[in-house]
């Protein structure tokens, strides 16, 4: 008992893959944020990690750097948790490398681009008998675990349906700094992408909207049907404008709407409606808010408000003293369905007109009038061709297939045509 107190004691050492970028964030989050008896850095994964702006740090935490997660263990390194920050398509084999090498991972959103994908990672973590938690942080944040917690106890009757839309303009710089950004496929390695704003940008908030329906704390509802209309103003293969109508398991209607293009910014909003209750957030305030027919209010708060790398703080206690995994695999597959449904629904992704290009500024492309036709779709919990947009193309109804994964039973759907392997 002794020994098994000891380990527990000691911090949990931790390996960073990626440390540029988004990495480099969470990089200074262990650094700066959790106390150096909970956790420290064992390790750097990262073939350009002296172009990192943490580079000097690491240098003086003098600890091994390596190219790749197969050279850190295979040169006899350990950690106890791996956090995978690198791009989509690294995710999945990235992880599944130190499951191998019995780590537990924290992987940033999405998980990857195919429902296989889902399938390889839930079939390592069970093997390894190790934990994976995927850093949506919403899903970590206090505002949406409370709310969660009323909707799964009836408090608001049953959902009827959830809207969702963001909108974030993003320059041609956004698309040109690397070889996947704008891409169904990595112009690189071919491994698939799938980069959109539902893919990568506002995934948070796709994922969010299947969490909040989840049947228990731990899972997300998924989508049994999708119809998407998928859009793009920039020279790019994928889309920079995505709208979708998925039904989920539960019944419930999921839109979801998302733009780089609109000429101003939306914050992240959505609309829960259910049968006792509406509960918005960002459409007013910054704040999650429910108001019953009797005009009765409960406010949840921001979820931003819970620092955003507290699912870093969770996955380090969870490697210390084990316990429920917030948004593991499960939830987070959601997601991963959804999108690769929406591609099979809009197979062919429409230009929008070049008489609505407006130029925002140096190398940005706005699309005149499209943030108001997004508002419209929300307000009326309608898709783009279903409001009139003459640019819109109505996509197929599709059915993801039910993959069930390994663990927890639930159905993983399918990726785009193709990409299942």
């Amino acid at each position: 008992m002794a020994d098994a107190n000891h380990a527990r004691a000691r911090p949990v050492a931790v390996l960073m893959v990626a440390i540029g970028g988004y990495g480099y964030h969470y990089l200074k989050a262990l650094l700066d944020e959790v106390p150096a008896g909970r956790a420290q850095l064992a390790g750097v994964v990262d073939p350009f990690a002296s172009a990192s702006a943490a580079w000097p740090r690491v240098i003086a935490s003098e600890v091994p750097v390596a190219d790749t997660v197969e050279a850190f263990f295979g040169a006899g390194h350990r950690a106890e948790l791996t956090v995978v920050a690198s791009p989509i398509h690294f995710h999945v084999a990235q992880s599944v490398t130190a499951l191998v090498h019995d780590s537990h991972v924290l992987c940033d959103k999405p998980i990857g681009a195919t429902v296989r994908e889902v399938e390889v990672l839930v079939q390592a973590r069970d093997r390894a008998a190790r934990f994976v938690m995927i850093g949506y942080q919403w899903s970590f944040s206090a505002a949406i675990q409370a709310l969660k917690h009323d909707v799964l106890a009836g408090r608001y009757g049953r959902p009827l349906r959830c809207a969702t839309l963001c909108a974030w303009p993003r320059d041609m710089a956004y698309y040109e700094r690397n070889t996947w950004a704008g891409r169904l496929r990595d112009g690189e390695t071919g491994a698939w992408v799938l980069d959109s704003p539902a893919n990568n940008a506002m995934a948070h908030f796709l994922h969010n909207a299947f969490f909040l329906l989840g049947p228990e704390m731990h899972l997300s509802a998924m989508p049994v049907s999708v119809t998407a209309e998928l859009a793009r103003a920039y020279p790019i293969d994928s889309a920079d404008t995505t709208a979708c109508r998925a039904v989920t398991d539960s019944q419930c209607d999921v839109l979801f709407l998302a733009s780089h293009v609109t000429e101003g910014a939306v914050e992240p909003r959505f609309r829960l409606e259910c049968e006792d209750a509406v509960v918005t957030f960002g459409e007013t305030s910054r704040r999650i808010v429910a108001k019953n027919a009797s005009g009765e209010i409960a406010d949840y708060g921001d979820p931003d408000d819970t620092p955003q790398f507290e699912k870093l703080f969770v996955a380090i206690e969870r490697a210390r003293h084990p316990g429920h995994v917030v948004c593991g695999v499960e939830a987070a597959a959601a997601q991963t369905v959804c999108v690769g449904a929406m591609h099979e629904s809009a197979a062919d992704i429409v230009s929008l007109p070049t008489a609505l290009f407006r130029n925002g500024g140096g190398n940005l492309v706005t699309v005149a009038g499209l943030g108001d036709d997004l508002l419209r779709c929300y307000e009326s919990s309608a898709l783009p061709s279903e409001i009139g947009c003459t640019w819109a193309r109505p996509g197929r109804p599709v059915c993801p297939d039910s993959l069930a994964l390994v663990s927890g039973g639930r159905s993983a759907g399918t990726a785009p045509e193709g990409a299942a392997s």
